[in-house]
């Protein structure tokens, strides 16, 4: 599975971010590697240089293998937190698509 993660200007992607990113998208999502082909992570800060709390904006959109992406959405107040809650409700959405999938068979 790719894992690609992206951010706007106000997150400042650094290499050590990236890495443990994607270490919390591995753990939160290794049980469906081999049905998925791609992560795509967006990070973004809602209020830009603006103080805030819960602006931290993460769109993760999955690709499955013959099947159409299924994309979770959160905000919170660290961008780890965003992550780490958009790999859980994307973990659900998984285990609800397939084994409605599974059924439909």
């Amino acid at each position: 599975m790719l894992i690609q993660i992206n951010t706007d200007r106000n997150i400042e992607g650094t290499v050590e971010m990236i890495t443990h990113l994607t270490e919390v998208l591995k753990d939160g999502l290794e049980r469906f590697d081999d049905q998925l082909t791609r992560l795509e992570v967006h990070l973004s800060d809602e209020n830009g240089s603006k103080e805030g709390m819960d602006d931290k904006k993460c769109v993760l959109e999955a690709r499955l293998k013959g099947a159409n992406p299924i994309v979770v959405t959160t905000i919170e107040a660290t961008v780890h937190q965003s992550v780490k809650t958009a790999a859980e409700k994307m973990q659900h959405t998984l285990e609800k698509m397939l084994e409605k999938k599974r059924v439909q068979s």
